[in-house]
């Protein structure tokens, strides 16, 4: 698709379907033209928005053919004080479908087309209002359904991330100048660095890097959630426990042993943090073939969660029995945390129960039928990740184009180290150098081409 910024886009910028307010967006060059010889005043008098100041709002009618199809509110945006740095108009007209379609049509009738997906970001970054890694941001910031993956989708977006890259390519760019100064005079064999600052510079480029490239992995449970895997055996109450978890009827529960064949997921927020909770199949030995295809999806969820649940009726496993029932879970958890939760507690032996199990002072006693400590739970989950710890105004790399970009650079970092400690020529350091310059350049858009842009703003939803 050919990138297109000097015609006039329109699109519906809320959601379809009726309601009580909609708008609809444009942006061009044009715009001002194309909107004015449609709007008259309550008196029907022609109102001219070219002498109207940006960011006014005007009350006015919408009239074609000497028929009025709205009253509206226009907002006007003249460039470069605008969100796409276009002049833009936004129409807040009544939610009826039937007012919305009327409207479109108006405009395109007169030449405006409808946008794609993403278009008025898209314009927004080619206009240099945003960077690209500020662009996919605010498609971050739509998406966000927690407050921490709103909190650094809002900080990216103010430019926090963009910050960060721009000191890194800066850093990159002062260590580029002083490797082509010495390749302009390798004749006379000057030297512009002490080579051991040469190497204290790379090697701290090298550790911002790895530290955010490490970042992505919190960044990445953040925007989409931290996989927490239910496991025990038939009947352990597994599936009792996700609908409680849920406060909803998710999952099947049942007296019969291995109901739940296959994984059951779904997510919600605790304290502002988005858990994906997975309910598996019991962990038992089996010749059913179905239920035993349940128990292969179930390991591999397992190695694939940061927190396993280990649930277990509180009556019918003794403390030496779960010893060995982890003992044989072990080689599948790999370095995820483990919580264990005894399950069919009731108040009156529960003394009893916790001298049993004395030897795991960890251990989580509830009932989630009766829904006995279910908050204690909840409370463990945000301890074992604890979003205290997570400042307002550390940089996390939530995106992975971002993350695949920086481990790229990172490795042609790590061979202009390698380089200066084994005195490569500038020649070869200067390559990889460039190479790393071009990585960080994709995130926020010093380096881009169509193909790239296509591909990210086609993500967007239509009217952003």
């Amino acid at each position: 698709m050919k990138i297109e910024t000097n015609d006039i886009i329109v699109a519906l910028a809320t959601a379809h379907g009726s309601s009580a307010i909609a708008i609809i967006r444009l942006s061009g060059p044009e715009v001002l033209n194309i909107v004015e010889p449609f709007i008259y005043s309550k008196t029907l008098k022609k109102i001219s928005l070219k002498n109207k100041p940006s960011h006014s709002v005007s009350f006015a009618l919408i009239v074609f053919q000497d028929n009025i199809i709205d009253e509206v509110l226009i907002t006007l945006f003249k460039n470069p004080n605008s969100y796409t740095g276009q002049d833009s108009i936004e129409i807040s007209c009544h939610g009826s479908p039937f007012i919305q379609q009327k409207l479109l049509q108006l405009f395109l009738r007169q030449g405006a087309r409808m946008a794609n997906a993403g278009e008025f970001t898209l314009r927004a970054f080619l206009n240099g209002k945003l960077d690209l890694s500020q662009a996919e941001a605010v498609s971050d910031l739509i998406a966000s359904n927690s407050a921490l993956s709103h909190q650094f989708a809002m900080q990216q977006m103010r430019g926090g991330f963009s910050t960060k890259i721009n000191q890194l390519r800066h850093n990159l760019i002062n260590f580029a100048s002083l490797i082509e100064l010495e390749l302009d005079f390798s004749e006379e064999d000057v030297e512009f660095a002490n080579r051991d600052d040469l190497k204290k510079l790379i090697s701290t480029i090298y550790s911002v890097i790895e530290a955010l490239i490490q970042s992505f992995e919190l960044g990445n449970v953040i925007k989409n959630g931290i996989p927490v895997t239910i496991i025990g055996k038939p009947n352990a109450g597994k599936s009792t426990l996700l609908n409680m978890l849920l406060e909803e009827d998710k999952a099947i529960v049942s007296e019969i042993a291995g109901t739940t064949r296959d994984l059951i997921e779904d997510e919600m927020i605790i304290d502002g943090v988005m858990f994906r909770f997975i309910d598996t199949a019991g962990l038992r030995v089996t010749s059913d073939a179905v239920e035993q295809i349940g128990l292969n999806k179930a390991f591999e969820a397992i190695k694939k969660s940061a927190i396993v649940i280990y649930l277990f009726d509180a009556h019918e496993l003794a403390a030496g029995d779960l010893v060995l029932e982890l003992q044989k879970i072990k080689e599948h958890l790999i370095s995820t945390q483990v919580i264990l939760v005894a399950n069919k507690i009731d108040i009156e032996t529960l003394n009893d129960l916790k001298n049993e199990f004395i030897d795991f002072p960890e251990m989580i006693f509830i009932s989630a039928k009766k829904q006995l400590n279910i908050n204690e739970l909840k409370n463990k989950l945000l301890s074992l990740f604890d979003a205290r710890t997570v400042s307002a105004t550390d940089t996390i790399v939530t995106n992975a184009r971002h993350a695949s970009s920086l481990t790229n650079a990172n490795l042609a970092v790590k061979k202009v180290l390698d380089g200066l400690n084994n005195n490569i020529v500038p020649d070869l350091l200067a390559l990889d150098i460039r190479y790393a310059l071009n990585e960080i350049g994709l995130i926020t858009g010093e380096v881009s081409n169509e193909d790239l842009l296509n591909n990210i703003f086609s993500k967007f939803c239509i009217g952003k």
